[in-house]
């Protein structure tokens, strides 16, 4: 299952979207926060790991 991202805590720093091995966190610039392409997740949990803020949730 796609990682969950607390659009209400995450500022869109962008330290996932660095950890992610497949490229598939992107910024919503507009919304300052990470959007996951579900399609190109591979469910490794590094994300969650990289949040400095712990915004991701894996479940």
């Amino acid at each position: 299952m796609p990682p969950k991202i607390n659009k209400e805590e995450c500022t869109g720093c962008g330290t996932c979207a660095e950890e992610c091995p497949v490229e598939a966190i992107t910024i919503d610039e507009d919304e300052s926060c990470a959007v996951v392409d579900e399609d190109e997740c591979v469910d490794c949990g590094a994300c969650e790991e990289a949040c400095p803020i712990g915004a991701i949730k894996t479940e």
